[in-house]
């Protein structure tokens, strides 16, 4: 009877939190008033809020997260140099909407363009990196997309690299997937050198430039990313901000005004970092017994365990994760290097928050007949 109990008891704080959950959830989701929103933490790439993550909306200058992304990457691989010049196109000089008036002709660096088109979502300077990197906008557009689909944002289609939707008709993206590249992009730490700047100038300071992100000033921890606005977008921010060593993404489209889409996303933020934290899981080594090895040229493997990735966790729950160890007791040689042993369990209310596997450090070869015997004359010799 008292085991009946108390599993009705568990069974009833489940449903209680379970029930908790879901109204904070609700609450939240009714205070935005964005048609869509995602809150998303970096590391893990795990989903900690969302208000219609796939509804497919125009993305506006958001688009220009993919555009930064291409263009960190490019640097990574050395196909570009942030000192290399970049020759403005008549295309790429045409854009309206928010830009550097780039003429025909004109030249800028890498590392101008960047600024523009992070911190001020130039069009024409986004547009001008894209043609530099591809050798055309099409052909860069392209690009964008491929790499859409290596990351998973199944419901993205890029038609232009700039957001401008004036004469997009199938350009949409969603919450979720703006989640996806912001997180991406976000791994590159040069890009935030431009994300967090506040104003900055070209042309010899005749050019002024202003982030559109108005959190970089106002909101603490903030690491970007951008913002977009069109009238079929209405208002949009992708806003990343780390606190203690955890890194959040707020996505927040088809809001009503400025104001809106900013307080949205702090909500979101706040949110998060009021209930979550990252972990640190380490692996307590007296639970890491030494294994057998039988036939082989050694009887014992010392097990070693690889480095573990923190976790995200509710706030609150740190003294509740405990650690099981599953551990073969023997293993037949031969053994390799890196094979796996076992594995340590995280866990916490019954759930497993994560693991690490438990590896041979070395190999061990098999015994063979001239390996015992050596063994046996040695023995014998000593005698």
């Amino acid at each position: 009877m008292k085991k009946i109990i108390s599993v009705l008891l568990c069974f009833l704080m489940v449903i209680s939190l379970s029930v908790t959950a879901f109204a904070e959830n609700n609450a939240l989701a009714e205070s935005l008033s964005a048609k869509s929103a995602v809150l998303m933490e970096m590391t893990s790439g795990e989903i900690l809020f969302s208000k219609n993550p796939d509804e497919k909306l125009p993305p506006a200058s958001i688009t220009k997260i993919m555009t930064l992304l291409l263009v960190t990457e490019a640097l990574d691989s050395e196909k570009i140099t942030l000192e290399e010049t970049v020759t403005a196109s008549k295309n790429a000089s045409s854009k309206g909407g928010s830009q550097i008036w780039l003429k025909e002709g004109e030249q800028m660096t890498v590392h101008e363009l960047i600024k523009a088109t992070a911190i001020a979502s130039a069009n024409d300077a986004c547009t001008a990196l894209g043609e530099h990197i591809a050798g055309g906008e099409a052909e860069f557009v392209a690009m964008m997309n491929n790499r859409a689909k290596e990351l998973g944002m199944n419901n993205t289609n890029f038609e232009n690299c700039s957001g401008l939707d004036d004469t997009a008709e199938n350009h949409y993206s969603t919450a979720r997937d703006v989640a996806i590249m912001s997180c991406e992009l976000m791994k590159h730490e040069r890009i935030k050198e431009y994300t967090t700047t506040w104003m900055d100038s070209l042309r010899g300071g005749e050019t002024q430039l202003v982030n559109t992100n108005k959190l970089v000033r106002f909101y603490e921890g903030t690491t970007g990313v951008k913002t977009g606005t069109t009238s079929k977008a209405g208002y949009c921010v992708s806003a990343s901000a780390n606190r203690n060593g955890m890194e959040l993404v707020a996505v927040v489209l088809g809001s009503d005004n400025s104001t809106e889409r900013f307080e949205d996303a702090k909500k979101l933020l706040n949110w998060g970092f009021a209930n979550y934290t990252v972990y640190q899981p380490t692996v307590d080594p007296s639970l890491i017994t030494d294994v057998s090895v039988l036939y082989g040229k050694e009887n014992v493997i010392v097990p070693v365990t690889k480095d573990i990735k923190p976790i995200l966790i509710k706030k609150g729950t740190e003294d509740k994760i405990t650690q099981r160890v599953d551990i073969c007791i023997d293993v037949e040689a031969p053994v390799e290097k890196g094979q796996k042993l076992g594995t340590v369990y995280f866990e916490a209310d019954g759930e497993t928050l994560a693991t690490c596997p438990i590896i041979s450090e070395n190999s061990v070869e098999r015994r063979n007949w001239f390996f015992v015997f050596c063994a046996l004359w040695s023995s014998f010799a000593k005698k």
